[in-house]
């Protein structure tokens, strides 16, 4: 069934049973209604009193956690200057990444994150684990938790936690600066978790060792011959070949200008094609014929995924989604439906759609941490900020500047993040 007439009727059922409630005064202690966002809460928050018991570890845990977020804030300050930086000196047009809505990570509205089921699972995740560790380090720092629930617009777009505002207000330094880093920790600690699982779990699948034409050099004799890709090399010469290294034995003692017969199947459908062989490239150095084709190499693929754990790969994870090119358009097998995977023998059923939701959980996470980081209010970030300004400042008797401080601090990065939206806008006028 069409997505789109899904979401119509999620919508239409929404609207309906919201203007019952609303009309109806329903639930009033339930339900609450923010414009056209429902949030539906409940005070029955006891669950959060068990994680007490592990009130050392959490708190070691979370001091843990601040001392990163200050790292990762100074890193995506500095990350936020040089992407001006970079857009005024190099004046991208406003298309591509640079379109305002591919600067949200909102999935179906971000041109690079599809609204798939394993994207939205991801994105549900991501928030509850980031409200829950709110919700764990208040109560772990004796902060009365209120309630907690769900915000709805049709689907799960959010949770919250409500801690007792008098009580947070009294808590003070590095308690107050636990339970505003813990989101953040959170998250950046799953991402990370689902990154180093999703590795070990593509380790786990058999690449094919078959000659499957992935790539074809146009211009070449296979584009020549009309060799469709993504089918499989079976015989050359009449020659059974089973794998890679049997068609390069056999094409090791041809010259160029020679003619062979390629048979190749594709979706079952088998054809024979005559290619009259031309030279290697120069920077090959080599003298047998070239076919001009590329085979999909499964092993090669593993370890390029296994290198990701270098800070480098890591970053190459980061941009899957964004990164089209032709070098690295192989690795995109781990977060979009691809036909690439009839080339792996997997280790069970569903297995790929593990990997993706590996990977957007692991993705969606530590970029939704990484941007709570940032120095600016209302961001957690900006919160700790706040409170070691406060205490700074308080210690000085300057406590009456720590308002200007913070404000003129968050105001510099909201004017940071709107430049990246509106400047290849306007440079391009």
């Amino acid at each position: 069934m069409d997505w789109i007439l899904i979401l119509a009727g999620l919508l239409i059922a929404y609207v309906a049973v919201a203007i019952v409630i609303h009309r109806k005064k329903l639930f009033p202690e339930t339900v609450v209604f923010y414009g056209p966002v429902m949030a539906i809460r409940t005070s029955r928050v006891k669950f959060f009193d068990r994680f007490t018991v592990l009130r050392t570890f959490l708190q070691l845990y979370g001091t843990i956690g601040v001392c990163m977020v200050v790292v990762v804030s100074v890193f995506i300050t500095f990350m936020l200057i040089l992407s001006v930086r970079y857009t005024l000196i190099l004046q991208p047009e406003p298309t591509g990444i640079y379109e305002p809505q591919n600067i949200l990570l909102l999935p179906g509205v971000n041109d690079y994150v599809p609204s798939t089921f394993a994207v939205w699972l991801a994105f549900v995740i991501t928030i509850a684990i980031h409200e829950f560790g709110h919700g764990i380090l208040c109560r772990v720092e004796n902060i009365t938790v209120r309630s907690m629930g769900v915000l709805l617009a049709v689907i799960p777009i959010g949770f919250f936690v409500e801690p007792d505002e008098e009580e947070l207000e009294k808590t003070k330094g590095l308690p107050k600066a636990r339970m505003f880093g813990a989101g953040i920790t959170n998250n950046i600690v799953v991402g990370f978790a689902c990154f180093v699982l999703l590795i070990v779990l593509v380790g786990a699948a058999v690449p094919s060792s078959s000659p499957a034409i992935y790539g074809i050099y146009q211009g070449y004799p296979a584009d020549q011959a009309g060799v469709p890709q993504d089918s499989v090399v079976t015989a050359i010469n009449g020659v059974p070949v089973a794998t890679r290294d049997d068609v390069a034995s056999i094409l090791n003692t041809t010259k160029p200008n020679e003619t062979v017969l390629l048979s190749a199947k594709k979706d079952g459908i088998a054809a024979d094609y005559p290619i009259t062989l031309a030279a290697w490239p120069d920077d090959y150095n080599r003298t047998s014929g070239f076919m001009g084709v590329q085979y999909y190499d499964g092993a090669t693929i593993q370890k390029a995924v296994g290198s990701m754990l270098s800070p480098l790969g890591f970053l190459q994870f980061l941009i899957i989604p964004f990164d089209t090119s032709a070098g690295t358009q192989y690795l995109r097998l781990l977060a979009f439906d691809s036909a690439d995977t009839q080339y792996y023998t997997v280790p069970f059923d569903g297995y790929w759609a593990v990997i993706h939701l590996l990977f957007w959980c692991g993705w969606i996470n530590i970029n939704v941490g990484i941007f709570n980081a940032l120095p600016m209010v209302p961001l957690d970030g900006g919160y700790i900020l706040k409170e070691g300004v406060d205490r700074a400042l308080e210690k000085r008797g300057m406590s009456r500047y720590s308002p200007y401080v913070v404000s003129a601090v968050s105001s510099l990065l909201l004017v940071m993040l709107v430049s990246l939206i509106l400047l290849p806008y306007i440079l391009h006028i």
